[in-house]
């Protein structure tokens, strides 16, 4: 495609927003109270699960994709059990909850010279930062292409050493097709950029597919602390074109930590681990999920819907912790698992909008990364959504 047709395309989709409003409540129920976000169902995937000559566990993300009507679920494996990789998935969801979870296909991620991603013990400090070993997080189905767009997170390694997150186009066989750009302050420096481990978690595509925006998981390091059982904090949502330049960065204020840990030097920790476009004629309102642990504790897992309108642009801002007068966007909480009769909230980190349902509602499905630990469980989850909640 030429540039010149990649923007008109472009400017023809936010023409087009501009005159689409966002999606209204189901007139039926705006006189009452809206209904309560509900559970349909949920399944277990075996732990340790083999298939295709993997072992399935880490899934730390899930999307629809309408080209196949099944799933996609991307591994958070750093090549240390089999090479880096996504699986495809079907399973039903329905009035009636959810079927069983059937693999139907895995692919390694590949690097730009067609071999799989290292593991971090065999990492080539000296190699280009996109063939370095990667930390995937979050996969999402390109609505144009079809083509697989993941995030992963980067390294900070004990000697110094700065393997840069990044978000990365595959081909649906996994081989890679370039890299997007990241906004300035997203790369790691000595004393700034992402938190390890903390890095690019939540990607969504809005507007119709012209537009990508992606959500570090807790503040940046000159952004200020992150949550604490006192206070919450502020991490940054970019929104950028789908053809790559950064338009725009908002504040988003993270919740603080839901309990102190027991015993007090337990560990502990938030952060956002996806996010989900609720409008595709809205490009500003989104769903956030956070997700939270803490050790004598357990797991929290609340989504929030989110709303940009009216916040401050942060893109050419510094320091979060050191601005004036940013005004971060609004949000409003929409669910909290531990408030649902789920078995058990494990470390649920993904979520994509399902089929719609005879009632009205949207289908929310919802998937845990179990560390591929056997005291954790492989959860996918189906919610019911009133539209009246969006």
């Amino acid at each position: 495609m030429s540039s010149s047709t990649r923007n008109r395309l472009l400017a023809a989709g936010i023409a087009t927003l501009s005159f689409l409003a966002p999606g209204t409540a189901n007139a039926a129920n705006t006189a009452d109270a809206p209904r309560p976000v509900r559970l349909l169902g949920e399944q277990h995937v075996p732990h340790n699960l083999p298939f295709q000559g993997t072992t399935v566990g880490g899934l730390s993300s899930v999307d629809f994709d309408p080209r196949t009507g099944g799933y996609v679920f991307i591994s958070d494996d750093r090549s240390a059990i089999n090479p880096a990789r996504f699986y495809t998935a079907k399973f039903d969801v329905s009035a009636k909850g959810v079927g069983p979870v059937t693999f139907t296909g895995t692919h390694p991620l590949l690097r730009p010279d067609g071999t799989p991603y290292p593991p971090l013990a065999k990492n080539d400090p000296s190699a280009p930062q996109n063939e370095q070993t990667i930390d995937p997080e979050e996969l999402r189905v390109d609505p144009w292409s079809g083509h697989y767009v993941w995030s992963q997170e980067g390294d900070r390694l004990a000697d110094q050493h700065l393997i840069q997150p990044s978000i990365r186009e595959a081909t649906r066989d996994g081989h890679y097709v370039r890299d997007l750009p990241l906004p300035a302050d997203e790369r790691m420096t000595p004393d700034a950029g992402p938190r390890r481990n903390y890095v690019l978690e939540g990607l969504a595509y809005t507007g119709f597919g012209t537009l990508l925006a992606s959500e570090v998981e807790a503040p940046l390091l000159q952004d200020g602390p992150p949550p604490t059982p006192t206070s919450g904090a502020l991490s940054r949502i970019t929104l950028q074109s789908r053809f790559g330049p950064v338009l725009a960065q908002y504040a988003y204020p993270q919740e603080k930590l839901f309990a102190e840990p027991k015993p007090a030097t337990g560990f502990a920790d938030t952060g956002v681990s996806s996010m989900l476009s609720v409008n595709q004629a809205d490009p500003t309102k989104f769903l956030m999920m956070e997700r939270s642990f803490v050790t004598g504790v357990g797991n929290k897992v609340r989504i929030f819907e989110i709303d940009t309108t009216g916040a401050t642009n942060v893109l050419h801002t510094r320091s979060l912790k050191d601005a004036k007068d940013v005004k971060p966007v609004k949000k409003k909480l929409l669910a909290d698992l531990s408030d649902l009769p789920l078995s058990t909230v494990d470390n649920i980190e993904g979520m994509t909008w399902g089929p719609a349902l005879p009632s009205g509602e949207r289908s929310l499905v919802l998937v845990s990364d179990n560390n591929f630990s056997a005291t954790q469980v492989t959860q996918v989850v189906a919610l019911a959504v009133p539209s009246e909640r969006l």
